[in-house]
C-alpha cells in the first residue's frame, strides 16, 4: 500500500502544470506489432522520445469492453495476453509497469456523469495498451492505467466522458485511445498482409473521411458515424476498435494542433492510422 508520505509526493507531483500533454490516438492493430521491430512500432518509440515524459499513462483500449465505466486501481496491473494462435514469445512478453490507485481515485472524481468502479483485481493491462506502451515506455518505469468502454452505450456517451477527463492533460497525465478506425477482421486479405499500404477502395476512402473530418475538428459526424458515409458499417462493423478514438477527439479542444503517424493501410481492411492532438 502506498504510505501517506508516498501519497503526498505523489499528489505534488501531480500539480497543474503550465504544459498540457498531447493526447494520443493509437491504431495497434495485430498483437505482434508489440514485439516486432517495424515501422509502426519504430515510429511509437520516437514517440515516447520526443513526448515529455508523462507521470503517468491513462490508456482506453478496444479490448476492455464492460458493463458500465471502470478504472484500473491496482498497484501492479498484470500484463493480459487477450489473444489466441500467435508465437509463444509473445505470450512470454511482461509489462512490469506500475498501477496508481490514487490517480484512479483523481480521474473517478473528476467523471461525474456516471459512477465510476475502482477495478484492484480483475482486469490489467490488455494488449491494446501493453503492446504499445511498452515500445514508448520500454523500462515500464511510468505508472498505467486502463479506462474501460462501456459498451452498452451510446457514442455520444464516450465522447462526453472523456471531456471531463481535460483536466488530467496539464498534471503529467497521458491519454491514449488505443484501437482502429477502420477494422474489419472478417474482410481481411491474408494472402496480401505483409505489401505495404493495401487497402481495398472503401478502406482506402474511410481513412481519408476520418482524417479530414478530425483535421477539420468535425466531431459531430464523427459521434454519427453510422450516418458519415455508405462504407462506415464495413470499416465499423463493430464500434469496440473506433469508441477509443471519440475518447481522444473529446480531449482536443480549438487551440489543439492535429498531426497523422503511421498512416497506412494493412490486409485491405485495417488502417494503422494515429493522431496526436495538441
Amino acid at each position: 500500500m502506498m504510505s501517506l508520505h508516498q501519497f503526498n509526493n505523489w499528489k505534488d507531483g501531480l500539480k497543474e502544470e503550465d504544459e498540457r500533454l498531447p493526447v494520443l490516438f493509437i491504431g495497434h492493430g495485430s498483437p505482434m506489432n508489440g514485439i516486432e521491430d517495424n515501422e509502426f512500432s519504430q515510429t511509437w518509440k520516437a514517440m515516447g522520445q520526443q513526448i515529455t515524459k508523462p507521470k503517468a499513462v491513462l490508456v482506453v483500449s478496444a479490448h476492455w469492453l464492460t458493463r458500465g465505466t471502470h478504472i484500473t486501481a491496482m498497484e501492479a496491473p498484470r500484463t493480459i495476453h487477450d489473444f489466441g494462435g500467435f508465437p509463444q514469445a509473445l505470450f512470454d512478453v511482461q509489462y512490469p509497469a506500475p498501477g496508481n490507485p490514487e490517480l484512479a481515485k483523481e480521474a473517478k472524481s473528476l467523471i461525474t456523469s456516471t459512477n465510476v468502479g475502482l477495478d484492484d483485481h480483475e482486469w490489467g493491462l490488455d494488449h491494446g495498451t501493453w503492446t504499445v506502451v511498452r515500445h514508448m515506455y520500454p523500462d515500464a518505469d511510468i505508472p498505467v492505467l486502463q479506462l474501460s468502454i462501456d459498451y452498452g452505450r451510446e457514442p455520444q456517451y464516450h465522447y462526453d466522458l472523456a471531456k471531463q477527463l481535460a483536466a488530467l492533460r496539464k498534471k503529467g497525465v497521458l491519454i491514449i485511445g488505443s484501437g482502429n478506425m477502420v477494422h474489419n477482421l472478417r474482410m481481411v486479405d491474408w494472402q496480401r498482409l505483409s505489401e505495404p499500404n493495401y487497402g481495398y477502395d472503401w478502406a482506402v476512402e474511410m481513412n481519408s473521411i476520418f482524417k479530414e473530418k478530425i483535421g477539420n475538428h468535425n466531431h459531430n459526424d464523427l459521434i454519427n458515424y453510422q450516418k458519415l458515409h455508405k462504407a462506415a458499417t464495413l470499416a465499423i462493423p463493430t464500434p469496440d476498435h473506433y469508441y477509443p478514438l471519440l475518447y481522444t477527439l473529446g480531449l482536443q479542444d480549438e487551440e489543439d494542433s492535429i498531426s497523422f503517424f503511421n498512416d497506412k493501410l494493412v490486409g485491405g481492411s485495417l488502417n494503422m492510422t494515429g493522431v496526436k492532438i495538441g
